[in-house]
């Protein structure tokens, strides 16, 4: 990603902003956050299904959507709250071990605390998303690559063969370098919340892999929870969202007259059909307004 961020610079004139000062706390939890997410990941996965664990990722989206909303002042919209209740049921149907005694599964609860270390990382990286994305992934890469690694050798783990490392760095380029950058793009004009659900698909990807390539079979709690999640998906993706773009003459003249009249509408609009009123989160971004109707 290094490199992507080199031949960027040198081929586009377009300047993407740094992150400063200002943002150091978020940036800091960031990096805090995406090292201890995948460490809960990994201790889950020595305790239960490698399918369970793929489906309970959806639980991201749950994670980031009220942190988005308690911490952030996000809007959720009637859609993704139910969407969040059908995954949240089918959260707690996979981490259900016997249902007779209903004893919790110890690995389900790892990964869910990985989902919700994730759902809190995405919200900080939603505050940076403004910025360069290439120098938010090398931070990400660079930060959590090297303490993991210093975490993994103070643990006692040991590297026993070079032969994978080639094809290691190959499939983390792809899976995390370039996978943050499109999320980071996105989250620009999606928000967290938005973004994370998009992400609802990879874990049913996941879930077929793992039947395919351990033959794993399912059992009857999981293909009910299966569909629930489905349907929490499905909500979660496809919730409407609504961007109005303002142009920069309108915003410009907005500004100028609320500074003369403080009295002045929270947004400008024609007045002919003109619509409810809403508030903008006005920026110097080129990038759409988002708004949320009242």
């Amino acid at each position: 990603m290094l490199a992507v961020n080199i031949f960027r610079r040198k081929r586009t004139r377009q300047k993407e902003a740094r992150i400063t000062n200002k943002e150091f706390q978020f940036t800091i939890a960031m990096v805090a956050l995406d090292i201890a997410a995948p460490i809960f990941l990994m201790v889950g996965l020595t305790m239960t299904t490698s399918a369970t664990a793929s489906l309970l990722g959806n639980f991201e989206i749950v994670a980031t959507t009220i942190i988005a909303m308690a911490a952030f002042k996000e809007a959720i919209g009637k859609r993704m709250w139910i969407a969040i209740a059908f995954i949240t049921i089918a959260s707690i149907i996979l981490s259900v071990e016997h249902f007779g005694n209903l004893s919790l599964s110890l690995g389900a609860m790892f990964v869910l605390l990985a989902c919700v270390c994730w759902g809190a990382e995405n919200n900080c990286t939603n505050k940076l998303s403004l910025k360069n994305p290439l120098q938010i992934v090398v931070i990400k890469g660079v930060g959590s690559g090297v303490v993991s690694l210093v975490i993994a050798l103070l643990m006692g783990e040991r590297i026993t063969g070079l032969w994978f490392i080639a094809p290691a760095l190959l499939l983390g380029f792809a899976s995390y370098g370039l996978s943050i950058y499109f999320y980071i793009l996105a989250q620009r004009g999606l928000g967290a919340s938005r973004t994370s659900a998009f992400y609802a698909f990879a874990p049913f990807i996941g879930v077929g892999l793992s039947f395919v390539l351990f033959r794993q079979i399912p059992t009857v709690s999981f293909l009910i929870a299966l569909g629930v999640m489905v349907i929490g998906a499905y909500l979660a993706a496809f919730e409407k969202h609504e961007h109005v773009p303002l142009r920069p003459q309108a915003i410009v003249r907005f500004v100028l007259k609320k500074r003369n009249d403080p009295a002045a509408g929270t947004a400008p609009c024609s007045t002919k059909n003109q619509a409810p009123p809403f508030s903008a989160s006005i920026t110097a971004s080129p990038i759409p307004v988002q708004v949320t109707r009242r």
